[in-house]
């Protein structure tokens, strides 16, 4: 090592042998903690049956491993990037802070070039390559080691957000359980059932609680109205106990009419649980958003407290949308009908949901979570890697604010809006495959796939003269097959829910 060389120029040659030792000990001590936690993590998710949280799990895994391969292309490319070079008129545009020479711009051209050529040999003592052809490196590695920390830390934030938003999200969920247990006992136990046969009659529409409480006129006035309760309902009570009966009643008229012991509660757990997989991914076009706001922080745009009003207002449009949903088949009802017989039954139809397609909701739940975790990720990196005081970070002005944002769309969407996708995404046209149970599912696969099989052995076998006269008999036994297989399942799926 020469002697003008710095400390951090240090290579492994001349590095103490303890040193090296000692640093890999603790980096694949913790590795191997981490390993071994998501490991035994998932294996107690499988011992539970949990398996939409496991496969969340390992979706959790990929990104863990997708981070970790993006740590290892910055490092073995790190030198390659560095030696990158530009003018560095080139490196004088789109900073998210001023240079420090900025202030004396006004000053003459030959000082100017005396800062330049100062500049140059203080970045030729550190990168000497770029230096000597009066260039500046396109990303130094001091920037690069910022930028891989701020990756890993947006990932760790992201999943953590989500796990947070499903946990508080699932106990606002679990409380409806009681409700549950209270329909199970009065619908079901035979006392309860003959006194509600003896005491049915025809009741006004309007004496429903559910109509009461999202029925508000007719006319132009009641659309304004009707956005303008659902905007304000979403912060409180968002979902109530004639919602969940009236909502839950018309999804087991609507489709499992043949099944009146469903257990609509533990459907839309499983059905959270399903979603939430794809909920704790970082998608393609989420990291297209990440390289856009990185590129639109530039000085004095404040990019960053602006963006942060984009979650937080697609979050009250999306409350404010399943709200309205409720809202819709309220009215529908109340418009049909003048008065109905027993409960009050409501018809679930994609035609309430943004373009026909429920599946909207969850990608725009997708989105706010993400986008916010990534405003909270960046605080706390700029905070930790330049200090509160950097110019990245603003003004205290628009700090606070964002923080205040980030903080109650966290609250919100955890006990409110994720509750009401919960059970409004389940009035949709069709049911989400949640509705059968793990080993159900695995049975209709395992006798689709023989049925598949008998069909292309009896289409080999027939004669080429008796095709036409006998394949309806064929096609009709297998429908009939069909029927019985599924009607069989759905038989062992209720034997098996009323024994739990």
């Amino acid at each position: 090592m020469s002697g003008g060389e710095s400390e951090e120029g240090k290579t492994l040659e001349f590095t103490p042998t303890w040193v090296v030792a000692a640093v890999c000990t603790v980096i694949v001590a913790l590795s191997l903690a981490a390993e071994r936690f998501l490991h035994y993590g998932g294996k107690y998710l499988k011992r539970k049956n949990q398996t939409s949280l496991y496969e969340a799990l390992q979706k959790i895994k990929e990104e863990l491993m997708l981070m970790g391969f993006i740590s290892l292309l910055l490092t073995v490319f790190q030198n390659l990037i560095s030696k990158f070079c530009v003018s560095e008129d080139v490196m004088a545009h789109l900073l998210p802070c001023k240079l420090p020479g900025e202030a004396e711009k006004a000053e003459p051209t030959s000082h100017l070039g005396g800062m330049r050529r100062l500049f140059a040999e203080e970045e030729s003592s550190q990168i000497g390559y770029c230096a000597k052809k009066h260039k500046v490196p396109l990303l130094s590695l001091e920037a690069l080691h910022h930028l891989h920390i701020f990756i890993f830390v947006l990932a760790i934030v992201h999943v953590t957000f989500c796990v947070l938003t499903v946990v508080f999200g699932g106990i606002q969920i679990r409380r409806w359980k009681v409700w549950e247990d209270a329909i199970a006992k009065e619908n079901y136990d035979a006392e309860q059932l003959l006194k509600k046969k003896k005491v049915t009659k025809v009741t006004h529409v309007h004496q429903h609680a559910f109509i009461r409480d999202h029925f508000l006129g007719m006319g132009k006035n009641s659309v304004f109205l009707g956005w303008f309760h659902s905007f304000i309902k979403q912060f409180y009570a968002s979902v109530t106990k004639s919602d969940y009966i009236t909502l839950r009643l018309g999804f087991i008229n609507t489709h499992c009419r043949g099944n009146p012991k469903f257990n609509f509660h533990k459907y839309m757990m499983r059905s959270l649980e399903d979603d939430f997989k794809k909920v704790v991914g970082i998608s393609w076009y989420l990291w297209i958003f990440v390289v856009i706001f990185l590129l639109m922080n530039i000085n004095g745009w404040h990019t960053y407290f602006w963006i942060a009003f984009v979650p937080f207002l697609l979050l009250l449009a999306v409350g404010t949308k399943l709200e309205h949903i409720i809202t819709q088949l309220a009215h529908e009802v109340a418009e049909k009908h003048i008065a109905v017989e027993g409960d009050l039954v409501v018809q679930p139809s994609d035609d309430h949901f943004w373009f026909g397609k429920p599946r909207i909701v969850l990608f725009l739940i997708h989105f706010i979570l993400f986008q916010n975790a990534f405003e909270i990720a960046f605080f706390f990196w700029i905070w930790l890697q330049y200090g509160f005081d950097s110019c990245i970070m603003g003004q205290v002005k628009y700090i606070v604010p964002r923080l205040i944002i980030g903080v109650f769309i966290q609250v919100l969407c955890s006990y409110s809006t994720l509750p009401l996708y919960a059970i409004v995404t389940q009035m949709g046209t069709h049911f989400k495959k949640a509705i059968f149970d793990d080993h159900v599912q695995v049975g209709l696969v395992g006798w689709a796939q023989k049925v598949k099989k008998k069909k292309a052995m009896q289409a080999a076998n027939e004669n080429d003269a008796s095709d036409s006269g006998q394949g309806s008999s064929h096609e009709g036994s297998a429908a009939g097959s069909v029927r019985i297989q599924m009607a069989k399942f759905m038989n062992k799926a209720t034997k098996k829910e009323d024994s739990k």
